[in-house]
C-alpha cells in the first residue's frame, strides 16, 4: 500500500483542476484500488468526506451517470431550506405583518425589520436560517428595501406607533377567542354611467370600449357609495353600495346588514364585535351620528361593540382598503360603471388565489346629510373610553340585552 505522503501528493497535484463529481469519482476509484481501509486512507489524504467517497465508489459500480452539464446526479445535494421546513414562510409572514408598512394598494411591501434581526427572531422558534436567507424570501414576496417617500396624509400623529400596536393587541386578543373582528370603510364614490374607468382589460385588437370624453358630471348624476366590512379572522368580504349619501347612520346601516346576513350565522355565540375603522369619514371618532348608531345597534344585537380608530394620517393601512378593496378595484379596471347592478355583480364577482369571497348588496334607502345629535340623545350612549386614547379606543355597550 502507498504510503500516506504518496497518496497525498498524488491528490495534490489534480485536485484543482477536477470538478466536485470527479473528485468524488477519483477518490473512489483509489479507495477500491487500495482494499481493506481505503476509504479511510483517501480520506486524510485529500479531505473528502468518507460519505462522499462511499458514494463515490457505489456510482462506479452501478454505472450512474449524470446529465450533461450536471456535477450532482438528479435529485442529490442539500434540500431548499423551505423544502425542509414548509412552515417556515409562514412563520415570516405572521412576525412581519404587524411590522408591515408602506401603501398597501400597490404590490410592494416593505418592512422596518432588518434581515439580521428578523433571522435572530426565527432562529429563536425554531427556525434556522440566515439573513441572506430571509431577504431572498422577502423578494420572493414582494417586499423590497426603500426610503422614505412623502405619501402620508398628514403629519404623523406622535402616538401613531402605539396605537399600531394598541390595535393589534386588541385585534390578536378577539381572534384568539373567536369573536368577530371586521374592518371597515367606504370605498371612493363612483360615478354611475358611461364614464372612463382606470385600468385595462383584455379586449378584441383595436375595439377598445367607448365611454364619455369628459368625466365632470353634474350633481344630478347618480353615484355609487361602496361601504366595505372585512371579517379579518375569515377572509371575507361584505359591501353595501349606498345610492344616496355617506353618512354615519349609512355606515353603522352597512355594519347592520353585515351582522344581519353574515355575522350572526358565522358567530352565533357572539357578545362582543370589534371594528378597525378609519378616524374621518361616515365613521369618525368625533362624529356623534357614528355612536350613536352603533348604539342601536348594541341595543339590538346585544353585543357590547368595541371600536379602534386608526391615527390620522393612516387610512390605508386599515385592512379592508388592501385585503378587500385593492382587489375590488382590480376586477373592474378598465369597465365602465354603467349601472348599479354592474357595480353589484363586479363587486360579488371578486375573488382572491387566497381565497376571498364577497357578498355585495344595493342599498337604495334614503340617508340625509347635516342631521344634529344632540347632548340629550348621546346622553344614551354608553360609551366607556380606553386609558389609552379613549378618542380613538371605546366600547359601547348595550342599553338592553336582546337576541337576534
Amino acid at each position: 500500500m502507498n504510503s500516506h505522503s504518496e497518496l497525498q501528493k498524488k491528490f495534490t497535484s489534480v485536485w484543482p483542476l477536477l470538478d466536485e463529481r470527479t473528485r468524488r469519482l477519483f477518490a473512489a476509484n483509489e479507495a477500491v484500488s487500495l482494499g481493506y481501509g481505503g476509504i479511510s486512507a483517501v480520506h486524510l489524504a485529500c479531505g473528502l468526506s468518507r460519505q462522499s467517497i462511499a458514494n463515490g465508489i457505489r456510482e462506479i459500480e452501478e454505472g450512474v451517470t449524470t446529465q450533461a452539464g450536471r456535477i450532482r446526479i438528479s435529485g442529490a445535494g442539500r434540500k431548499s431550506i423551505l423544502a425542509s421546513d414548509p412552515l417556515l414562510v409562514q412563520a415570516l409572514e405572521e412576525m412581519i405583518d404587524g411590522q408591515t408598512r408602506g401603501d398597501p394598494q400597490s404590490p410592494l411591501r416593505w418592512i422596518c425589520k432588518s434581515t439580521r434581526a428578523i433571522a435572530k427572531q426565527l432562529c429563536k422558534k425554531k427556525h434556522a436560517i440566515s439573513h441572506t436567507k430571509v431577504a431572498q424570501i422577502l423578494h420572493s414576496l414582494n417586499y423590497s428595501l426603500q426610503s422614505n417617500r412623502k405619501t402620508e396624509e398628514g403629519a404623523d400623529h406622535p402616538d401613531r406607533d402605539a396605537q399600531f400596536g394598541h390595535i393589534n393587541t386588541a385585534v390578536s386578543k378577539s381572534m384568539a377567542l373567536g369573536l368577530p373582528v371586521i374592518s371597515v370603510d367606504t370605498k371612493k364614490k363612483e360615478l354611475i354611467g358611461n364614464y372612463a374607468n382606470d385600468g385595462q382589460q383584455w379586449l378584441a385588437a383595436k375595439e377598445p370600449i367607448k365611454v364619455q370624453g369628459h368625466d365632470f358630471p353634474s350633481p344630478e348624476i347618480p353615484r355609487a357609495y361602496p361601504y366595505g366590512i372585512y371579517d379579518l379572522a375569515r377572509n371575507a368580504g361584505f359591501v353595501n353600495v349606498g345610492t344616496d349619501h355617506d353618512t354615519g347612520e349609512f355606515a353603522v346601516a352597512s355594519i347592520r346588514g353585515w351582522w344581519r346576513h353574515e355575522g350572526r350565522k358565522l358567530y352565533p355565540q357572539a357578545t362582543h364585535l370589534l371594528i378597525t375603522a378609519d378616524g374621518g369619514g361616515s365613521n369618525g371618532s368625533r362624529l356623534r351620528l357614528w355612536k350613536l348608531e352603533l348604539q342601536k345597534l348594541a341595543d339590538e344585537t346585544g353585543m357590547a361593540i368595541s371600536v379602534c380608530h386608526f391615527p390620522p394620517g393612516t387610512s390605508k393601512w386599515n385592512k379592508v382598503e388592501h385585503r378587500l378593496f385593492s382587489f375590488i378595484t382590480s376586477n373592474w379596471r378598465g369597465e365602465p360603471l354603467v349601472d348599479y347592478e354592474t357595480i353589484v355583480n363586479l363587486i360579488a364577482r371578486t375573488t382572491t388565489a387566497k381565497g376571498l369571497k364577497v357578498k355585495c348588496r344595493l342599498d337604495r334607502r334614503k340617508y340625509p346629510t347635516g342631521r344634529k345629535i344632540s347632548d340629550e340623545e348621546m346622553m344614551h350612549v354608553n360609551v366607556v373610553r380606553n386609558t389609552f386614547h379613549g378618542d380613538w379606543n371605546y366600547v359601547i355597550t348595550p342599553n338592553t340585552i336582546k337576541s337576534t
